[in-house]
């Protein structure tokens, strides 16, 4: 039996149209073409970094400079030889700086120093094309002392040429790189916008950078070390007013205080700015992260809790991960770790507030409170930290849960606004506890108040709780006026609202509508008991219960209701009592249900009728005298 043996694979390389590559760059991977000054200065960094790493009394010279339309960059590096040339400056994926197989990097010292540099896809100078017709590379070799000058000249056409140049045309190790501006992209070259896009994403790098703007002047620093945030300074006041007029700069805002964001163990260094006017917390800050000094992204929406959405972050970090295009934050376990500590940070900052300079912390809850409220729902942590904290309306005043529950241990709240104005001067007046409810989140809040506070009593504002706390009327008064009351429940029973006598405070309210929400469910409940075929009536009169129904609390104190009450006139005391009645209901800007809008109008009518009839019967006795 023979074997058949498969005859070998021949390997090939994979091909890359650079035209398809530049259209992949610019439409796909990288968000605009300013990025390209990013890739000249990263290289030169790196450059400088590999050249540091062999020799470290070697130059630092970093220079930029643009003018119709041509954006030239050099540097002192470490440099190319010509075969270097061919196989980093020309391939995707490889890089100088990576060590390992296929590298240049065989000292120890550089590759100990490889964590230092910046790039690390290998994409390098073909990036640049988003807005180059062609790249011209003057470089020397610092590693080869004897390699003449190579020049590297490629095209958007996707053609390169590799030549050795003489010694003069560069005699120091170094690198020069022109671009030529291809048309409708001089824009991003003309030198303004070069030099801007450069303190953009270079103000922080570890090296001295300078821009000529081509007009003869002298070189302007690029670079602004160290980080103000990092900087020392003669008093904490100087160092609030230096970082306030940054914030003021990089984001178009002055802070209501600002955070320091300082984790030695995570290489972040930084600072968060506390927004001065409010924002909604579904709102994603863009946050500033620069990786080795380099400018990253202005945009990272990952980098703090969603919870520390009033601040705006600017940091340098040396740990975290960028993604392919390096515009963004890789989402992975080191920065969640990060995102936790930072988070950490702001929560800090908010406890220093609450023990030591409250009012500083009201002046940010003033900002702020609907943001944090919202969040606080959601976070436990932050929950306990501000609920004691965050501002209420209640029958006391505006003020803290902390104030509030310091003089109530049972806290009564209303789920509207309306309701709440109309009860809380007579809870104020007797001693009740409520707090108004009825602006959003607020309910939430409340309900989860007895988990970070267990002996407060939270509930919600009922008619019975409030006709307890009001004074009842003597015994023998109330039986006196027992005839009154049976005519006014007997008016108001078709309104499904109970009548009752009690004397309160302030005198000037005659009387007081209450109801609950199990009063609403019945109320409901019989309107549409009244609506329904007879299958729904059975089944709607079988749910009725013990629920209690409104109240309309008349008060004794009044003298209205007592001259009402001493009405000889059965009609006319029922009608006053509508009246009342409608009177309160408008007073509490509850929604009116027509059977409401039909009393209204018949007491109005029959205050009218019994008006004008008085005044007719006391003209008729004037005739007769």
């Amino acid at each position: 039996m023979t074997s058949t043996s498969t005859p070998p694979s021949t390997p090939h390389s994979f091909q890359v149209d650079l035209r398809g590559l530049v259209d992949l760059l610019s439409h796909h991977l990288y968000s605009s073409p300013r990025v390209y000054v990013r890739e000249l200065l990263q290289n030169a960094v790196d450059a400088i970094t590999a050249r540091h790493a062999l020799d470290p009394a070697a130059e630092v010279r970093i220079r930029l400079s643009a003018s119709a339309g041509r954006v030239t960059i050099e540097d002192s590096g470490i440099g190319l030889t010509a075969a270097e040339a061919h196989s980093l400056l020309a391939t995707i994926g490889r890089s100088s700086k990576r060590g390992g197989d296929g590298t240049d990097l065989d000292e120890p010292s550089l590759e100990a120093t490889r964590q230092e540099f910046l790039g690390q896809f290998g994409i390098g100078l073909l990036a640049c094309f988003v807005v180059a017709r062609q790249i011209r590379v003057v470089t020397r070799s610092a590693r080869d002392p004897q390699a003449a000058p190579v020049e590297w000249l490629a095209t958007d056409d996707g053609s390169y040429t590799v030549r050795e140049l003489p010694h003069e045309a560069r005699p120091e190790p170094g690198t020069t790189v022109v671009l030529e501006a291809r048309p409708g992209a001089t824009e991003w070259a003309a030198p303004a916008k070069v030099e801007e896009l450069a303190r953009d994403y270079g103000s922080l790098l570890p090296y001295d950078i300078t821009f000529d703007d081509g007009e003869g002047g002298e070189p302007r620093p690029v670079t602004d070390r160290p980080a103000v945030w990092d900087r020392a300074f003669p008093t904490p006041a100087a160092r609030r007013v230096a970082l306030a007029g940054h914030c003021a700069q990089l984001f178009g805002f002055t802070p209501l205080d600002s955070i320091d964001l300082d984790l030695p163990v995570a290489g972040v260094r930084g600072v968060a700015y506390v927004l001065p006017e409010p924002t909604s917390p579904a709102h994603r800050a863009g946050h500033r992260v620069h990786l080795k000094g380099m400018l990253l992204t202005d945009r990272a929406d990952n980098l703090l809790p969603d919870w520390a959405f009033f601040v705006r972050a600017v940091l340098d970090t040396d740990t975290l991960r960028p993604t392919a295009s390096r515009e963004n934050l890789y989402d992975d376990e080191t920065l969640a770790a990060v995102r936790d500590a930072l988070g950490a940070r702001v929560r800090g900052w908010l406890a220093e507030l609450a023990a030591s300079d409250p009012e500083r912390l009201a002046a940010f809850l003033q900002v702020h409170h609907l943001g944090v409220k919202s969040m606080a729902r959601h976070d436990s942590e932050l929950l306990g930290l501000m609920l004691p904290w965050l501002p209420f309306e209640t029958s006391d005043g505006s003020m803290s849960l902390q104030e509030f529950a310091a003089a109530h241990t049972d806290i009564h709240f209303t789920r509207t606004v309306e309701e709440f104005r109309q009860i809380a001067p007579i809870a104020a007046a007797h001693g009740l506890g409520v707090i108004n409810a009825g602006y959003t989140y607020d309910a939430d809040l409340l309900a989860l108040l007895p988990a970070v506070r267990p002996e407060l009593k939270v509930t919600e504002l009922d008619a019975g709780a409030v006709t307890e706390r009001l004074d009842p009327v003597p015994t023998a008064t109330e039986l006196a006026l027992a005839p009154f009351l049976a005519t006014a429940r007997t008016r108001l029973e078709a309104q499904g609202c109970d009548v009752v006598l009690r004397a309160f405070q302030p005198v000037s309210v005659p009387a007081l509508y209450l109801d609950d929400r199990q009063a609403r469910q019945e109320r409901d409940r019989t309107a549409a008991l009244e609506s329904a075929d007879s299958l729904w009536s059975g089944i709607l009169g079988s749910l009725r219960g013990s629920a209690p129904r409104a109240r309309l609390v008349l008060n004794h104190n009044n003298p209205l209701i007592r001259r009402i009450a001493a009405l000889p006139d059965e009609a006319l005391t029922g009608t006053a009592v509508e009246s009342l009645y409608g009177q309160a209901l408008l007073m509490s800007q509850r929604p009116l249900r027509p059977a409401d809008s039909t009393l209204l109008n018949r007491a109005f009518l029959g205050l009218l009728e019994w008006a004008t009839h008085s005044t007719d019967a006391r003209d008729a006795q004037e005739d007769q005298k």
